[in-house]
């Protein structure tokens, strides 16, 4: 008896055979009732066979590597809002009649939450899209601050001084919370900046009025280069942070006959289209 216990030890297999099949019709009833009702299955095979199949599994995902976690996702880019547009916030819109953040050649808005400024700014461009604050409307000693596009698809926010017709970038940057995206072939950037700032060359103090210079074009390895238009567009007037205007400015391409001077020519030849030749 001693042997054969011995025996069974040594050899699984015969063990494993002296086991009664999960098939078998014994093994599938347990015996409860004299009429042979469903007993308790034996789950010991399920049991092994999910074991199995999980090992094995963690063995394959271990070999190829586990999907170790990310960090979580960056919040998309929250669309510009025009409908807010001379409501909860100033805007400036030169382009297209009837042209929004996505579609005119440049877009700005600007409003005021707590002690800063939030600006969002976008244009048709691959490179860089600015503003700048002047005394005046002309470019050469003023505050800007611009959105650059640089070869790594990333948009950053820049401060710039303008030094006669050239940008210099200035170290000290007031922007924070800053935001930016290029998607179909347009900068698009939000941040925000200090309402007021200690007196200083290269920085302005938002809660006074300035003329708005716009200006938009491309870059050259996350530097900025001349940009796109010769005269780009100056503000008519002074524009205060307080006051949210909605202001709508044609580029050159619809403005051309609402000119004086075009409207006069226009008015001349049809008078000698009707009054005909002498």
């Amino acid at each position: 008896m001693f042997l054969l216990q011995l025996s069974l030890l040594l050899k699984p297999s015969l063990w494993l055979a002296a086991v009664a099949s999960p098939t078998d019709d014994n093994a599938l009833r347990g015996g409860h009732g004299e009429h042979g009702e469903p007993g308790h299955k034996d789950h010991h095979k399920d049991s092994y066979s999910t074991f199995a199949s999980e090992f094995l599994e963690s063995r394959y995902l271990s070999d190829e590597g586990y999907p170790f976690p990310t960090a979580p996702p960056v919040d998309p880019f929250a669309r510009i809002k025009v409908s807010d547009c001379g409501v909860t916030k100033g805007c400036i819109r030169y382009g297209k009649p009837g042209c929004d953040a996505e579609t005119c050649d440049y877009f700005l808005s600007f409003r005021r939450i707590g002690t800063d400024v939030e600006f969002e700014m976008s244009a048709d461009t691959d490179g860089w899209v600015a503003v700048g604050f002047s005394s005046d409307k002309k470019m050469g000693g003023d505050d800007v601050m611009g959105c650059v596009h640089d070869d790594n698809g990333r948009v950053r926010i820049h401060h710039f001084y303008n030094v006669g017709q050239w940008a210099k970038e200035i170290k000290r940057n007031p922007a924070r919370d800053e935001e930016g995206i290029f998607e179909n072939n347009r900068v698009t950037c939000r941040f925000k900046r200090p309402l007021h700032v200690p007196r200083e060359e290269t920085l302005v103090d938002l809660h006074l009025s300035w003329y708005y210079l716009f200006a938009w074009g491309p870059a050259i390895q996350g530097s900025i280069t001349r940009h796109d238009i010769d005269n780009p567009p100056v503000s008519d007037h002074m524009i205060s942070i307080y006051k949210y205007e909605d202001i709508f400015m044609p580029a050159a391409a619809y403005q051309t006959f609402s000119s004086p001077f075009c409207l006069l020519l226009i008015v001349a030849l049809t008078f000698y289209l009707l009054m005909g030749t002498p």
